[in-house]
């Protein structure tokens, strides 16, 4: 990325100018890179070194970046950027930032005059654990400032691949949980057909952090091209792409999974549907419920009209739980893609990796 020197009204004007060029044009809005780390300190004094740095992690962590990263100064710019938008009609702007959640939604801004969406990471770097998953959607909820729209990311190109992390069974829960929480949703492609890391060979290694640091800490893994048929390259392109695509393409294709009515994109697909069609999962409120066993992840999606459950688990062991209220209920969705009709609210059972919706 190009480092500038954002003290400079200059060249602030100059990129406002960058913003309105692209925006005339009709973009939707700006995902502005490392927008945490536009100003430096202005003293130019060095970054400590990292006491706790982890070798398993990227180089600029070997030190503490108090004075290369989330200055002062960085929301004034962050807060004109958001007036360039503002000045057109139904922009965004989406902010990538890498902070703990008391500072990140600082990054909204006093007023909403920061980032509409300060990228929301906070998932994609926690062991997958219901407790675990449960309490930091608890934790980023109860920060977020008033006029503050949550948003949630479960994979990108810096990450190893959510099918990766989780494995394939639990990425489908993760698909519902993604898209049922409160908030903008933000989908890596491949996770919608349960894409995994692929093998990139050393000397096809493009990521300069694989190319210095060693071929295990490569992020081309989780960048290889998107799997679109079982023709030569998975559909993707012609020619020889700049990585290898995955050698299960044939399989583990979006043609592919369009005809299987059981696949992990039929999933998404329906997940989308029932969104897009539900003001409950658009706008409604969100309370986590304090279920047994605790392998499990239950919460409330409602308005005054209707109330949805979605209940999440985490292993590959069925489970059971129970709700105070009595009667029946309506089961809309399950992962498994299977399980629709009446249910039973004091005896709810989920399969190993399953995941489902209630309409209460």
């Amino acid at each position: 990325q190009p480092d500038l020197n954002w003290r400079n009204p200059a060249v602030q004007a100059a990129m406002f100018d960058v913003m309105r060029f692209w925006l005339d044009r009709g973009i939707d809005g700006f995902r502005v890179d490392v927008i945490w780390a536009l100003v430096k300190d202005a003293q130019f004094r060095d970054n400590p070194p990292n006491p706790d740095y982890d070798p398993s992690l990227p180089p600029h962590h070997q030190h503490l970046e108090i004075y290369s990263t989330d200055r002062p100064e960085v929301h004034g710019i962050v807060s004109r950027m958001r007036a360039v938008a503002d000045e057109y009609v139904d922009r965004v702007l989406v902010g990538e930032i890498y902070l703990p959640v008391d500072r990140l939604v600082t990054y909204y801004g006093a007023g909403e005059t920061g980032v509409h969406l300060p990228f929301n990471f906070q998932l994609i770097r926690l062991p997958w654990n219901a407790r675990i998953v449960g309490d930091a959607i608890d934790r980023y909820e109860a920060h977020l400032p008033p006029g503050g729209w949550p948003n949630w990311v479960l994979g990108n190109h810096d990450r190893s691949r959510l099918a990766s992390r989780v494995g394939p069974g639990q990425a489908r829960v993760a698909a519902m949980l993604l898209l049922t929480l409160r908030g903008t949703p933000t989908l890596y492609y491949g996770d919608e057909i349960g894409l995994e890391n692929g093998i990139i060979p050393p000397e096809k290694i493009q990521d300069p952090q694989g190319i210095n640091l060693g071929a295990e800490r490569t992020r081309d893994v989780c960048r290889t091209p998107m799997q679109w048929d079982a023709r030569e390259n998975a559909g993707f392109s012609q020619v020889e792409p700049w990585l290898p695509v995955s050698a299960d393409y044939a399989s583990r294709n979006v043609s592919t999974m369009q005809a299987d009515p059981t696949s992990i994109l039929q999933l998404y697909e329906e997940l989308l549907a029932l969104r897009k069609n539900s003001t409950t999962l658009q706008v409604g409120s969100y309370n986590a419920l304090n279920i047994l066993p605790e392998t499990c992840f239950v919460y409330q999606r409602a308005t005054e009209k209707e109330r949805w459950l979605i209940a999440l688990n985490f292993t590959d062991a069925a489970q059971t739980f129970s709700l105070a209220d009595a009667g029946q209920a309506k089961c809309l969705l399950s992962t498994y893609l299977d399980r629709s009709g009446g249910i039973a609210l004091n005896d709810i059972s989920l399969r190993p990796n399953e995941g489902i919706i209630i309409q209460l």
